[in-house]
This record gives C-alpha cells, structure tokens and sequence, in this order.
C-alpha cells in the first residue's frame, strides 16, 4: 500500500522457487488490491490475470495478457478448468463428514455453466434487497499491444502449467511501454531487463583526444583497431613501419600538427594489446608472424621507440590476434594463419605449447574469467574449448556460427556460458548463447540483430551481465542483459552515436565514474 509497482512472479515447487516476470508502474499509488475472479477474464484475448487497484480516486484495471498468434481459438494451456460457482456441500454435510470439492467448470465460452447458486434467506431478518446489478469490468481501456509479452513454446509444454510469460499493461496509465523500442521489447521478449534505462552518452570534448592524424583504418577483422587500458591507448598509424601512436588519457585535449613520437614495430600491426598487469608493457603481432613486446617508459613517450623489449619467433605465417591470460602475469595467447594457437611465457621469452585442431582460419579466442580453459570459434563453423594444462587437442567442441565472414566470442554468466557474435547463412549478424559444458549441444538461443557487414565485438561487463556489441563503420551500439535462464537476452537502450566508430574499446571498470552511476 502507499506503492505504484506491481510486482509478477512465477511460483514453481523446484529451486528458483520465485522467478520475477514482470514489474509494472501504475500511474498513482496503491490504497487496495483485488484480483478478478478467473470466470471474468477475457480468454479469448489470452488474458491470464486481472488485478484492480484501488487509488485515491479511482478504481484501475490492471491486465496481463500472454500474446499467442491466434485470438480467434481457445488456448487450452492457458486456461485449464477452474473452480466453479457452485458449493459441493452444505454446512451440516461439511460437519458429518463431507468432502467432496467443489466442481470444476471450463472457462471456454461456448461451454460456460449457466447455473448458479443463491444462498437461502436466514429467517426472521426482516426484508431482504435481492436485487443486484452487474458491473462490467470486461472493457478495460487496455492497449492490447502494449499488453503483450512472449510465452515460448517450451514454457508451456504441458496443458495446465502455468509456466507462462506475463506482461503487464494497463494502457496510458502504466508507464511500462513509454519508448517504441520499449513497446517491441514487451512485444518480442516478455520480461524486462533492470539495466533497460542506461543511457549512453559521450563526455564533454574537454576530455577527448582530437586532432589524430594517419591512423591505420585497415587492422584485420580480427583486431579492435586499438587499444587502450586505464593510463593510455596504442593507435596503429598508416605510415610504413608498423608505426604505433601512444597517448596519455591524463593529456586529453588537441594534439599538436607536429609528428608525435611513435613505436616503430617495424612490421605491419596485425593485433595489439596491454598487459592486464602491467600498464607499461604492449604486446604487437605483425604481420611478419612476430610478436614484439614493448615497454612504454614511465610518464609515456617522450622519444620514438625503435628496439623492443622481447621478439617471440614461432609462427610460420601471419597473425590474427593476441590475448593476455587474464589470472596469471607473463602469459600471452597467439593465433595465426598457420591454423595453431600457441601459448607464450614472456618471463623466458618462449612458447610453452602449440594447440593444435583447427582447419580454417581462426576468427577469435578467449580466455575463461578463471583462467582455466581457451575458446576459439574459426571460419571451419566449429567452436572449440581447451584446457592448455591438460592436452592441446580440444576438450569439445561445437557448430558454431553459419556464415563465414567472421566471428568473435565472449565469455558471460560467471564463466558457465559463451556468447558468440557472427553471421547466418544470409549475412543476418546474430549472437548466439551457449552452455560451455555443452557445446556439442548447440547454442541454447539465437538472436538475430540485423545485416550489415561487419563482425560484432562484444563487450562484457561481468557486474551487471550487460553485452555492448557494435561493429567498426557502425553507428549503433547494442545493450543485451544476458540471463542463464529463458529468454536469454533481455534488451536494454541502445547507443547511437554521430558518427560512425573505427575501432571500440572499453576501460577497466576502476576507470568509471562509480558517483554518476556509471558502470561502463
């Protein structure tokens, strides 16, 4: 009471016991609450529950409804028979012993009992008013589009389990489907994400880097475009040489006309990236199937860097990509063309294990949170998981992705699950969630974004199970809450920016503004 949300939860006797299907925001605050009788609701327009809400100066239908493609059949799954009008027993047969229960009834219209029952008059009570009116609550000013949710197949497997997705609606006075991507989200998914309001937004231009001049738009597919991490970024530059800019974040603002020093690689840059635990050391994959690892001095580049800390020799053909070990220092990871993914000491300069079992090229690799097993997904439409202390053959492996113009993966849900971004058959860019102690299985869900050329690079944020995915040469930056548990991904706002992006990369979350509530 005094409150202006309804909360919707599914009940199961199994563990999650309670499971929150929706919340929806009335227009004023709640004084009282009842439920309409099953008898009374509208079950040919799959209306599964309606709740009135009494307010300081009104009385608000509140309905939810479960969208089916077909309004004009009777949806028995919906609508088991429920508990009729009609006692099973009277007072003294209740106290001798009866038990029946009272008689179900069906709730299709064509097959509604029409008998009823009138309780007898108590004697010498005086005159009684029988009379009584009826109060239709049948035509609630509900928006039916707005009422909608999605109810999957599976969910509904059996007639008479309510297992089904609710949403609520209650037209204008809800609030719940206030944005049109709001209302397709209601219509698409069901349930609502608690992340769908996050906003992005750029910082003001006292905290941008402009005036970047001859960067190299031309990085593989493979690579971000860059990198950066809490102190500073490391930009590719076209100039011959494998030139690489790095610039202090703590000096935003315009850089000077004058040529700024570099790294001289000495190679084309294929991939580059930061040492997690090491802010000082960047690692850069040429395309001469070298890696070279530099260190930046302390307080950044005052002089072009010529001569790198360690070369590490071992590929025999161009490389793809590079990924630091996220739990232990000194580790890196390499793909290349020469179809192997080898693992790399750093403290010794060498390479500790070749992984072998790929056929095709190798689109992208990531390491587990715990550090413990590899993933790659490769153009041969397989994905594949590594345990490198235990053998270098795969430990299983999956279909994964149709198309062949690229993927990439993440992992998400505390480490048991991987989300793959790639392509169908079509070029439909999609994002498919997997189990990863099930990859053989197939993805649990699939879900398609839209068509454009470019590969997807997801970004996880492990806090709040948020996915940003956008690609290079686009405009738009995609929100998911991911969940282990139908329907998988949940939509959030999503980005647009003004012009398209380049390359797309994210910060240590310590480099976030925790005040301002911002999380990414």
């Amino acid at each position: 009471q005094g409150e202006n949300l309804l909360y919707c939860f599914e009940v199961a006797p199994t563990q999650p016991a309670l499971t929150q299907v929706t919340q929806c925001r009335t227009e004023g605050s709640t004084r009282g609450l009842a439920a309409v009788p099953r008898l009374a609701l509208d079950v040919m327009a799959c209306e599964v529950l309606r709740v009135l809400q009494l307010t300081d100066t009104a009385l608000v239908p509140v309905s939810y409804l479960v969208p089916r493609k077909s309004v004009q059949e009777f949806h028995e799954d919906l609508f088991p028979d429920c508990t009729g009008t009609l006692p099973a027993t009277d007072a003294q047969g209740w106290w001798a012993g009866d038990s029946q229960q009272v008689g179900r009834v069906s709730l299709h219209p064509a097959r509604r009992s029409t008998e009823t029952f009138t309780s007898p008059i108590i004697a010498g009570t005086g005159p009684t008013n029988t009379s009584h009116t009826d109060t239709d609550t049948g035509h609630t000013d509900t928006d039916q589009s707005e009422a909608s949710g999605y109810s999957s197949p599976s969910s509904l497997a059996s007639p008479g389990s309510a297992a089904t997705s609710l949403s609520a609606g209650t037209g204008p006075s809800s609030g719940f489907a206030s944005s049109p991507s709001q209302k397709s989200l209601q219509s698409i998914l069901g349930p609502s994400s608690r992340f769908r309001h996050a906003q992005g937004r750029a910082l003001h231009r006292d905290q941008h880097l402009t005036n970047l001049r001859g960067l190299s738009l031309t990085t593989p597919g493979e690579c971000d475009g860059f990198c950066a991490n809490r102190q500073r970024v490391a930009l590719p530059l076209l100039s011959a040489g494998g030139q690489i800019a790095v610039l202090e974040l703590s000096k935003p603002g315009r850089l000077p006309d004058a040529a700024i020093p570099t790294i001289q690689n000495g190679a084309a840059v294929a991939d580059l990236t930061w040492d997690p635990f090491d802010p000082r050391r960047l690692a850069v994959a040429g395309e001469d199937a070298k890696i070279r690892l530099w260190r930046i001095p302390e307080g950044g580049l005052q002089e072009t860097l010529q001569e790198p800390e360690a070369i590490l020799r071992g590929h025999t053909e161009k490389i793809y990509s590079i990924r630091f070990h996220p739990v232990a220092s000194d580790l890196l990871v390499s793909s290349s063309y020469d179809m192997t993914v080898r693992i790399w000491e750093l403290s010794a300069g060498r390479e500790v294990l070749c992984l072998q079992g790929h056929t095709d090229q190798i689109f992208s690799m990531a390491w587990s949170p715990d550090g413990k097993k590899l993933a790659t997904v490769s153009k041969d439409g397989r994905i594949r998981l590594y345990e490198p202390r235990h053998s270098s053959q795969p430990q299983q492996e999956g279909p994964g992705p149709e198309g062949g113009r690229g993927a990439r993966l993440v992992w998400v849900c505390g480490g048991d699950y991987l989300l793959v971004s790639g392509f169908d058959s079509r070029s439909e860019r999609r994002i498919l969630l997997y189990r990863a102690q099930a990859l053989p299985e197939g993805p649990l869900s699939v879900l398609g974004l839209d068509v454009a050329p470019s590969t997807l690079l997801p970004f996880y944020d492990e806090d709040t199970s948020v996915v940003f995915l956008t690609g290079k040469g686009d405009t738009r930056v995609f929100l998911y809450e991911v969940t282990p548990e139908p329907p998988y991904f949940l939509e959030c706002n999503s980005f647009t920016s003004n012009e398209p992006h380049k390359g797309f990369v994210f910060l240590p979350k310590t480099a976030c503004e925790v005040r301002e509530v911002e999380f990414a």
